[in-house]
């Protein structure tokens, strides 16, 4: 910018002088050119520092407080500018400082995967100094899942070769220039999975230690309801009733926390059976019948042809009370919960369909996380565990769980099992 506005200057000056020269060729007025060129020279290479000496002689006067003035308007763009560069600087040294002090990493790469910037937390990691990753190929320090591009991360897990942390990665595109190139934000989760192992292990000895007393305390429960210890009145028996449904929805909590961690150990044994769709949902149905009364709601199985599927009988029934359970909980009573079967290619569908208050878009994609739940929003009891669990069941078989839903309208999940007989 500072040149431009000298070179525009010495145009307008040059212009001016050979104006004069063409009029007053005189001597005098020679020299006085000669003083105001050496001093547009100076100019030119940068000295704004330069000033013409008073001329008073006619044009020359007029011509030399001109060309002070210019000077001195050059110089106050000069120190804008100088001004502007040493805050854009500033601006720049504390961005740096900022990205540097993450407790994430950031890399910086283009089209072709080549590193353009680093931070100091990948160098630590990389064990590697900066000038030493610039410009080489990512693939040399990470490695991602096979058929993944790192280009195109979202919480994707990312290996540093070498290493035995692990890391999550996300990327976002950024165009620079008419090129495309790629942020990656690398974040170290070993120490948070650790913990998360420390708190499973924790619940899990918890839970079995809960499971034992629970249990002799549901059996003692039994006996007191059978009149096994003596008669016991109308009152009596309404509250030993009530004791043994809260005792059954304790161990039932129990065992879906210690079902959670041996799923998340590889522990979880399938005892696959052949299983008659048709007279197993109906068997579920009769065992849910007190809660479906509870609820207000009506179960129908819609489809009647006889379809047989090969699966772990306890797993399955698991995942599809928990379906109709929460089929129940959310759907309109007026209406009934629907559950139809096919079978197709080799494929046993399952669908538990309801009619009620649907599951919002920014919902569905998190309905199979672990602990999360939609339950707490209508003030309902809910683990968070339910949907996970039936999640990681069907996947144990080989199959897949997904859901659609409309709000207000309908919601229908369905699960997809392999016929392996």
């Amino acid at each position: 910018m500072t040149a431009y506005f000298i070179n525009l200057f010495l145009l307008i000056i040059f212009a001016l002088l050979y104006g004069c020269i063409r009029q007053k060729p005189e001597e005098k007025w020679r020299e006085y050119l000669q003083v105001i060129t050496n001093t547009v020279n100076s100019v030119r290479y940068g000295n704004l520092t330069s000033k013409i000496e008073k001329i008073n002689r006619g044009e020359f006067k007029n011509l030399s407080e001109s060309i002070n003035r210019m000077i001195d308007t050059l110089n106050d763009r000069e120190h804008m500018i100088m001004e502007y560069q040493a805050e854009q600087k500033r601006q720049n040294d504390f961005t740096e400082k900022i990205i540097d002090s993450l407790s994430e990493g950031i890399l910086v790469i283009d089209e072709e995967q080549r590193i353009l910037r680093t931070t100091p937390k990948i160098s630590m990691w990389l064990n590697t100094p900066s000038k030493e990753i610039l410009k080489r190929k990512i693939s040399e320090f990470f490695s991602i899942k096979k058929g993944k591009d790192f280009r195109q991360l979202s919480d994707d897990d990312i290996i540093v070769k070498g290493s035995e942390l692990v890391f999550v990665a996300s990327s976002t595109e950024l165009l620079v220039k008419e090129r495309k190139t790629y942020v990656l934000t690398i974040r170290d989760i070993t120490d948070q999975l650790e913990l998360e192992k420390i708190k499973e292990d924790f619940v899990a000895t918890l839970t079995h230690d809960l499971k034992v007393p629970i249990v002799a305390e549901s059996n003692m429960l039994d006996f007191l309801i059978n009149g096994k210890f003596g008669d016991v009145n109308d009152k009596q028996l309404e509250v030993l009733k009530g004791m043994k449904s809260s005792n059954r929805e304790t161990l039932e909590l129990v065992q879906t926390l210690l079902l959670s961690y041996k799923i998340e150990n590889s522990e979880l044994f399938l005892d696959k059976q052949e299983i008659d769709l048709q007279s197993f949902l109906k068997e579920i149905i009769l065992e849910m019948r007190s809660f479906i009364e509870k609820s207000g709601g009506e179960v129908v199985i819609k489809t009647k042809t006889k379809t047989k599927v090969l699966a772990d009988k306890l797993q399955l029934a698991r995942v599809l009370k928990n379906l109709i359970q929460n089929a129940l909980y959310h759907g309109n009573s007026q209406k009934p919960v629907n559950i139809k079967f096919s079978k197709r290619n080799g494929i046993v569908k399952i669908s538990v369909i309801d009619y009620g208050k649907g599951i919002p878009k920014k919902d569905i994609g998190k309905v199979f996380d672990k602990f999360f739940s939609t339950a707490k929003k209508f003030r309902k009891a809910g683990t968070g565990l339910g949907l996970y669990l039936s999640k990681q069941i069907v996947l144990a078989h080989g199959g897949k769980i997904s859901v659609e839903s409309e709000e207000n309208v309908s919601t229908e999940f369905c699960i997809e099992l392999p016929d392996n007989f």
